[in-house]
């Protein structure tokens, strides 16, 4: 048999082939609530513009509402063969309330019922990810606060090079996801608008009203070209796109958890709940979560390519291809979801090792360039200068296995003899730590008062 919602123009039922390439049921049945959602308010407006009566309406929304309960329920069957989850709603509709259902898809299409149904998802998807971001921000805050003062080596190149404090190095991911963040916030501006009324892309004869039903959807206003309305896709581009850069900086993170509990740095411990053992090897402790963010990174990545491909050659208005939107969508926003919430775990529960950490610092030569600073300051002479000769000073120290800040000043003169008792003394590890008060500087004074200024701005929104 042919279909009966659009059947009309053929003789011939679809090819079973073809039918299953077509059918998008499997995935946009999440779209379920989205799509009662927009159909009560679109046969509001009919009955607003005196295009169906108040009491159609009336029945069409209890009728929806009444296939909602069986979607809540578990009791709404799906069928293939009415393609999508807008045909299956309207089939059940039909079923509930008689032929006064076939009434509510006057003047619209399913091509401004989709991607009206998909704003609504991404709005409210989007509006779930600020909230993850900022629980992920609150907790880094925290522990950035306990670890005002924690002294760590900095890297560059995976090389030790200055000594920094892990409170700061904390924050510097809180400013990364703050950005992520107002990525999302200032795509929740091009979100806002209601691409309903635009029918199947050129608008309608009826005299509908599309401000009102953008009104009760909560949309700012309606989209203002019917073609632009039924055809882009870029708002779901601008959201895996940021979903991808998140995805990457948190994938970052994970990498540095993962170097720091191995057994090589010792930085921190995950507790057991956190991480999984071995089949072989019960000595093992795997960070698995934090492993698994890590690639879930390459394919949320995939999931923009994916789209990005799909959009690159698709003449307007509508085509099929666009269907190819919502697996790598649905995908994404899922994986990130979870991304988050166990990375907001793994903050939570991480204990750094302090000892392990300052030991590491100070095996690196990390405060080669603070006593390159520190002779250029008092000894007025160039910093290359000063560079060369604590190259030679660091050569000295691996020489005879010791740390900068424990050579002597006869160590020191060894290489120059303009450093005095009184230069050496400012070499500490402390005193290095706790100069570096420039604006965004490592300081633990800079630290202990970002981490109170950033816990106070998340606990105000």
């Amino acid at each position: 048999m042919t279909n009966k919602m659009w059947g009309g123009r053929f003789s011939k039922a679809t090819n079973e082939l073809l039918e299953d390439l077509n059918a998008s049921i499997s995935y946009d049945y999440r779209l379920a609530k989205y799509d009662i959602e927009v159909s009560i308010a679109h046969a509001m407006m009919l009955a607003k513009s005196g295009i169906i009566k108040n009491e159609e309406c009336d029945l069409i929304a209890n009728g929806l509402k009444s296939v909602k309960k069986e979607i809540d329920d578990g009791k709404f069957e799906l069928n293939k063969q009415l393609e999508d989850i807008h045909m299956n709603i309207e089939s059940r509709l039909t079923e509930i309330i008689g032929p006064v259902a076939g009434k509510l898809h006057t003047a619209r299409s399913r091509n401004d019922q989709v991607v009206t149904d998909t704003r609504l998802f991404l709005i409210e998807k989007t509006n779930n990810l600020i909230a993850l971001i900022e629980e992920n921000q609150k907790i880094l805050s925290q522990q950035a606060l306990d670890n005002f003062d924690t002294i760590m080596p900095g890297y560059t190149h995976l090389q030790v090079a200055q000594p920094i404090t892990l409170g700061h190095h904390l924050l510097s991911y809180v400013e990364l996801l703050n950005r992520d963040k107002l990525r999302f916030k200032d795509s929740l501006k091009r979100l806002n608008e209601s691409p309903l009324g635009a029918a199947a892309m050129a608008g309608t004869s009826y005299p509908i009203d599309r401000e009102y039903s953008a009104k009760l959807l909560g949309f700012d206003r309606p989209m203002s070209n019917s073609i632009d309305a039924v055809s882009s896709r870029d708002m779901i581009l601008e959201t895996l796109s940021n979903t991808a850069i998140l995805s990457v900086n948190l994938s970052r993170f994970a990498e540095e958890i993962i170097l720091w509990v191995s057994t090589e740095f010792n930085f921190i411990k995950l507790p057991d709940s956190l991480t999984t053992g071995s089949s072989i090897m019960p000595q093992k402790r795997n960070p698995d979560g934090a492993e698994i963010i890590r690639s879930k990174a390459g394919r949320v990545i995939g999931s923009l390519s994916t789209l990005l491909v799909v959009m690159k050659g698709l003449p307007l208005t509508y085509n099929k291809d666009l269907q190819e939107d919502k697996e790598p969508l649905f995908d994404a926003i899922d994986t990130i979801e979870l991304s988050l919430q166990v990375m907001c775990q793994m903050i939570t529960e991480m204990k750094p090792n302090k000892d392990r950490m300052l030991k590491s610092a100070k095996n690196g030569y990390s405060i080669a360039t603070d006593i390159a600073d520190i002779l250029v300051q008092n000894l007025d002479i160039p910093f290359r200068d000063s560079h060369k000769i604590v190259g030679s000073i660091v050569s000295f120290a691996e020489e005879n296995n010791k740390p900068l800040d424990e050579l002597v000043v006869e160590d020191y003169q060894k290489i120059d003899k303009r450093i005095t008792i009184e230069l050496v003394n400012k070499i500490s590890f402390d005193r290095i730590i706790h100069n570096k008060t420039s604006q965004g500087g490592t300081a633990p004074s800079n630290v202990k008062k970002e981490a109170k200024k950033w816990l106070k701005a998340l606990k105000n929104r």
